[in-house]
């Protein structure tokens, strides 16, 4: 592996016109009430959280995809193409879940023509280790939390607003990550020094 890549955990999510139900206060006596067209449209979202391997400083980088329906395998090559660019060449080790898309023989050859990025598996049943799933859980508990939008196009808006608010905070992005208790960048033990 190279050490001087980028660490990127990537996962899919999905949202629709449903609204995501959460607890909210309102004044005693005046319960809220959450009206919305009982609608199945959903839509799919593919976040890419990197951290750098060797360079804390360069903070963290979020990359973003939103597209009606659900993702399958060519839908995942075009969320990769869209991080190459996010990514301009440096090297990259993709860190993402068992799902089928991701280890097809179609992804498989696609990613062996590729020289800039190498893909891990996360282990089977561990999402806890992926920090995009508190990136999804912080956009549903916020922006997206009772949302009745009327259309799709209400929910990608939303949806976008909760990305630049991450994006704008550069503490968020590391929060995650702390909380899935890996760490990118080891300490050095106290009898070792860097340069050794």
């Amino acid at each position: 592996m190279n050490t001087r890549a980028w660490i990127v955990f990537l996962d899919e999510s999905g949202v629709s016109l449903l609204p995501q139900i959460r607890r909210t206060y309102a004044p005693r006596g005046r319960t809220p009430l959450l009206r919305h067209r009982l609608n199945w449209k959903r839509a799919s979202m593919a976040g890419a959280l990197g951290y750098h391997s060797t360079d804390p400083d360069r903070g963290a980088r979020l990359c973003f995809h939103l597209k009606p329906g659900s993702y399958d395998t060519a839908g995942l090559i075009e969320v990769l193409e869209q991080m190459k660019v996010c990514y301009r060449g440096e090297r990259v080790v993709l860190v993402w879940d068992g799902l089928s898309a991701h280890w097809s023989r179609a992804m498989r050859a696609w990613v062996a023509e590729q020289d800039w990025i190498t893909l891990e598996r996360l282990p089977a049943y561990a999402p806890e280790l992926n920090p995009v799933e508190l990136l999804w859980s912080s956009l549903k508990k916020r922006e997206l939390a009772n949302l009745a939008g009327d259309h799709l196009a209400d929910v990608a808006d939303t949806t976008e607003q909760g990305i630049h608010r991450i994006n704008h905070n550069p503490q968020l992005p590391w929060s995650f990550l702390t909380h899935t208790g890996l760490t990118i960048h080891p300490t050095h033990p106290p009898n070792l020094r860097k340069d050794q």
